[in-house]
């Protein structure tokens, strides 16, 4: 079954764009993502029709919403004319980086968010990434102030030797996503695939879960047993 909310990825290259969707569509099996890149003779470029049955294509298909997200500034003026050609409500631009806020958008929407939710993990890739890192190494228990009374934690070793890259590190940003619960993974965000890929862990490593909420307990058990099972790359 198809996510409600879709992307059209629109840049300069047609190369760029397709890569770009191939990246986002391996996190997000479940969104529809088209590609809008290069001009119609297949020079560097954008063209309007393009964009423009990208968009409308995604909608006759069942989509409820459309987010576009654009490359460089002439890009996002041919993706803005396309928006104010079409007057509808259900498409909307997101002013993101390209590649990482692509792949945030379509886990975002690979969980059921909608067009306001896309755009807003859209916008924050970058801070995700950048920070994650740092957030995840200086993290401590003595760092947090106050403690959740109903908080669950477990700690699990990554098993898969190329640990958390881009597939493995969605699947777990989708499963913390699928719950009714505040998930941590060495103090980041665990719905974030970007932040997770942020901290750098390979084979080996281990992780510290941390979740509040009704469903904490369940979702760290769900967490625990995609890594225990290597993500299904052993």
């Amino acid at each position: 079954m198809s996510a409600a909310t879709a992307l059209v990825l629109v840049s300069h290259s047609a190369q760029l764009a397709a890569g770009a969707v191939e990246v986002a569509q391996q996190m997000a099996p479940d969104v529809a993502i088209r590609a809008a890149g290069g001009t119609e003779d297949g020079r560097i470029g954008t063209s309007y029709d393009l964009v423009e049955q990208a968009v409308t294509a995604l909608l006759d298909g069942g989509a409820t919403a459309v987010a576009i997200l654009t490359d460089l500034g002439s890009a996002a003026l041919t993706a803005e004319s396309v928006v104010d050609v079409l007057d509808d409500d259900r498409v909307v631009m997101v002013d993101a980086p390209f590649v990482e806020g692509a792949v945030a958008a379509a886990v975002a929407a690979q969980s059921g968010g909608d067009a306001a939710a896309v755009g807003a993990a859209a916008r924050t890739a970058i801070d995700s990434f950048g920070d994650s890192a740092t957030i995840g190494a200086s993290t401590t228990a003595g760092d947090v102030a106050v403690e959740a009374a109903d908080a669950v934690e477990r700690s699990v070793v990554l098993r898969n030797r190329l640990g958390l890259h881009a597939r493995p590190a969605a699947t777990l940003a989708r499963k913390a996503a699928d719950f009714d619960a505040e998930v941590t993974l060495n103090g980041v965000d665990a719905a974030s695939v970007l932040a997770l890929m942020g901290l750098g862990l390979t084979g080996g490593a281990e992780l510290h879960l941390r979740a509040t909420g009704p469903q904490a307990a369940q979702a760290l058990e769900a967490i625990v047993a995609d890594v225990e099972a290597g993500f299904g790359e052993e």
